[in-house]
């Protein structure tokens, strides 16, 4: 979708508690490993690093103690901070507790479990069926339904059929993919491509252009990612998405070769400064800062808009909406592409973005920090 600027030509390139030994010198775990496990496990400090003690040590034990059991081993768990080995003969329970380990003596032994969940995996299931695992703790398999399924009976009943250990379990909620939410990757409202900006609390922003507000618009696999909260062109050119919830916003932002780029702050950079862009359809590509607060008029009546950044990088129909970036490590989040003249395939090239800042204060955002 191209729209010539008047008299330059550019375009809008839319398109519970354990115990352990008390730390080593050779504990080295990081602290933000420890904050997670503090925060996520409702632990404190000596707790969290109690528990990955625990953990680290059971992993030798859990191998011996396997050895031992032999065809006998019925599985492993935690349990108060003891690695607990299930075996099937009692008489290997004395054998098994030498290794360091608690003991449970099951019914079924680990390998029929396997066998018996890899019949399941050859099977088709219903919707409603949303998945089957080996469950160590209960010694069975265990066929997840969602409650109130009424087309999982013929199933459910072959499933019974291939072993006395499979156990049927309702649960409330379905899984689903989850995807995150990255600069410079596309997003697509109806079949006109664009490209995130950068992420937000509870969303990204990109170019106003590219939606207006209460637009559906799906994300780079054509999944729904969110709806537009807000949008403003011309005069200005952005807008903000609200991701739902099967997209997590990440501070990151794509190069298009396998690798993203963190975004550390907004931090503005000066004219004459390095600057690099990320889109969906000419991934990255970098150059100059040559102006500030420039006013562009786009032609076919779609109007002037102000306070753009100019720069020489290139970019194409369907990078509008992408990440700018600059500063040191480009690190800084800069603005969202709006459009340009030229192209990336040779000669000269003139794109223009938003910048960021005024995007965050029009709809009261937060960026996203890495």
């Amino acid at each position: 979708m191209y729209r010539t600027v008047t008299g330059v030509g550019a375009v809008l390139l839319a398109a519970g508690v354990l115990t352990a030994p008390a730390a080593s010198a050779q504990d080295n775990y990081s602290p933000e490993l420890l904050h997670a496990v503090q925060r996520d496990l409702g632990l404190d400090a000596q707790q969290a690093r109690a528990r990955l003690q625990s953990d680290a040590k059971a992993v030798d034990v859990e191998q011996r103690a396997m050895a031992t059991a032999g065809d006998s081993f019925g599985g492993t768990w935690i349990q108060g901070g003891k690695l607990v080995v299930a075996v099937t003969d009692a008489a290997k329970a004395d054998a098994v507790r030498a290794q360091g380990a608690e003991v449970a003596v099951v019914r079924h032994a680990h390998s029929k479990l396997k066998a018996a969940k890899q019949q399941l995996d050859g099977m088709k299931a219903p919707a409603s069926v949303t998945g089957w695992r080996v469950d160590e703790r209960g010694n069975s398999v265990v066929v997840e339904v969602s409650r109130g399924a009424t087309d999982a009976e013929e199933f459910l009943a072959a499933a019974r059929r291939l072993s006395p250990a499979v156990t049927v379990e309702e649960t409330g909620e379905a899984p689903r993919l989850m995807y995150d939410v990255r600069g410079g990757d596309a997003i697509y409202n109806g079949g006109s491509p664009c490209s995130v900006g950068f992420s937000v609390k509870g969303g990204f922003v990109t170019a106003g252009h590219c939606g207006d507000k209460g637009d559906s618009i799906k994300g780079f696999n054509q999944v729904p990612i969110g709806t537009y909260e807000g949008s403003s062109f011309p005069s200005n050119d952005y807008a903000w998405v609200k991701t739902n919830a099967d997209w997590t916003a990440k501070p990151w932002v794509n190069r298009q070769n396998g690798t993203t780029i963190t975004v550390k702050g907004s931090a503005e950079a000066a004219v004459g400064a390095a600057i690099c862009r990320s889109g969906r359809t000419t991934g990255w590509h970098c150059g100059t800062v040559l102006a500030k607060d420039q006013t562009v008029n786009y032609g076919g009546g779609e109007g002037q808009v102000t306070g753009l950044t100019k720069s020489d990088a290139c970019a194409e129909a369907g990078d509008s909406g992408g990440s700018w970036i600059a500063g040191e490590g480009f690190t800084q989040a800069q603005g969202v592409l709006s459009g340009g003249a030229g192209n990336c395939r040779g000669g000269t090239a003139t794109s223009f973005f938003q910048p960021l800042q005024e995007i965050l204060n029009a709809y009261n955002l937060t960026l996203l920090l890495g």
